[in-house]
């Protein structure tokens, strides 16, 4: 996902009202109409709660404003053809009966299911695939909330290359199978690549051979920017910026037994200010690396600073001619429009994709999306079925996809609508305030509020067992 010397926030790049309050400093501007306290906002939910509302529900303007979403539209693939949300009786060809439905047995007879309708037959073969992902939309490889469902949905957005879970090598090695798992493409997937995470040549070249004889993949990928202590201690991820010797034999060895092209992810350094990228781009070149993504922030920084694009745009020149990927803080067509001029060959977006998997359309067409609550919701319900077509649509698999699907929900909470913004656009370092939306599920899903993202969750599979308990994994302030 994405050191920086830049302290303070990027200009917006947006209009807004000249003689509006100026809002606190990290926290999103939203229309003085929407604000409420802590303590309305979560009396309104539950009240609402109880009686059941719609989801047309209007939170209510004392101000007597217009409140109403825009319009849900129908999502346009890339193709130009809009996806139709229709019933099985209603997908019937003209001229056809429809067959009578069978009747449904056991105890998950109610989770809906959707079983894949269409697999691309055109995807060319990995062999034939040179890389060539110039000006292209990366989404991150992302651990936890990076699934296969989840790519799916930012696929029907226009994510151009995808990238598997980071995948330790060991794991993969010893033949576990939850770690194969990570692996798995779907065919809606055209330029797919998978990510290792390992500290050794022997295991990582070996590793690297295996997955060359066994999986079909565009490319893989080097992680050298993870910055968790499990991984960092034993020498792995950001840990390798600081072992150049290991560094080397891994990337030459890997490079060595692969069909494909190798890339590597990595930080600008291990420490704050002392950046490290910029001398080990030459020699990634000459090792072999065919593409390098920068991710602007040092090991020890996390989120704490904004993502450092002035040093990314250094780097560039001393990664020429191999293409570099700029990562960091983008969640907007601004944001990504003053990526690129830095010259990096592309963007590779993760916490914007996950507060907005609609990002990448919004890109491509150079616009902010009103998005409405509705629409947003059938974005989870897709992820929902998703999710049963990959884990199973059995006990385990509906609260497997349950439990992916509340992962993401503590990152979509973060998103504030377009229409309720005082100033264009959102910024990815700034928390949004208690705010009540335009009607109540647009409320409900601007809750931070576990129970609150288990009551989302029910609308889409079911309720859940009464021994059901959820602690979000990904507890990194964003914010900070």
């Amino acid at each position: 996902m994405a050191e920086g010397a830049v302290e303070a926030p990027a200009e917006s790049g947006g209009g807004g009202d000249p003689g509006a309050i100026e809002p606190e400093r990290g926290v999103a501007s939203i229309k003085l109409q929407y604000l409420t306290s802590k303590e309305h906002f979560h009396e309104f939910l539950e009240t609402k709660g109880q009686e059941k509302p719609s989801q047309e529900t209007e939170a209510g303007d004392p101000a007597g404003n217009e409140l109403a979403e825009p319009e849900a539209k129908r999502i346009r693939l890339e193709d130009g053809q809009t996806e139709d949300r229709q019933t099985e009786e209603e997908a019937v060809e003209p001229g056809e009966k429809p067959q009578a439905q069978k009747r449904a047995r056991g105890q998950n007879k109610c989770r809906p299911h959707v079983k894949p309708t269409h697999y691309d037959k055109n995807r060319l073969c990995p062999s034939l695939v040179q890389l060539d992902i110039s000006g292209k939309l990366y989404l991150a490889p992302l651990t936890t909330c990076g699934n296969l469902p989840f790519r799916r949905v930012c696929k029907r957005f226009g994510a151009d290359v995808t990238c598997g879970e980071m995948a330790v090598c060991i794991n993969l090695l010893q033949g576990q199978t939850s770690e194969w798992a990570l692996l798995k493409r779907h065919p809606c997937e055209d330029v797919f690549g998978v990510q290792l995470e390992g500290a050794f040549p022997d295991t990582m070249t070996k590793c690297a051979e295996l997955l060359n004889r066994t999986i079909e993949v565009d490319f893989v990928d080097i992680n050298v920017g993870c910055p968790i202590d499990l991984v960092y201690k034993k020498g792995g991820g950001c840990a390798l910026m600081n072992r150049s010797a290991k560094f080397q034999q891994i990337v030459r060895g890997m490079n060595q037994v692969l069909d494909v092209p190798l890339t590597v992810k990595l930080r600008t350094g291990v420490h704050e200010r002392v950046n490290l990228a910029h001398r080990l781009l030459p020699e990634l070149r000459d090792w072999g690396a065919a593409l390098v993504t920068l991710h602007g922030r040092s090991r020890e920084q996390r989120y704490t600073k904004l993502a450092d694009w002035r040093y990314i745009e250094q780097c560039v020149t001393a990664a020429s001619p191999m293409p570099l990927f700029g990562n960091g803080d983008i969640l907007s067509y601004e944001d990504a429009n003053r990526a690129m001029q830095t010259g990096v060959a592309g963007i590779m977006i993760a916490r914007g994709a996950l507060l907005k998997p609609w990002l990448f359309t919004e890109i491509k067409e150079q616009r902010h999306w009103d998005i409405s609550s509705s629409e947003r919701l059938d974005i989870l319900r897709d992820f929902a079925h998703y999710g049963l077509e990959h884990w199973g649509s059995d006990t385990q698999g509906v609260e497997k996809t349950r439990r992916f699907l509340l992962e993401w929900l503590s990152f979509l909470c973060r998103y504030v609508p377009v229409g309720l913004l005082e100033r264009l656009p959102q910024r990815i370092n700034e928390r949004p305030p208690y705010y009540l939306g335009r009607n109540y599920l647009e409320t409900l899903m601007a809750s931070q509020k576990a129970a609150d993202w288990i009551r989302i969750s029910e609308m889409l599979l079911g309720p859940v067992p009464p021994n059901f308990v959820f602690l979000p994994k990904h507890k990194a302030n964003a914010y900070k």
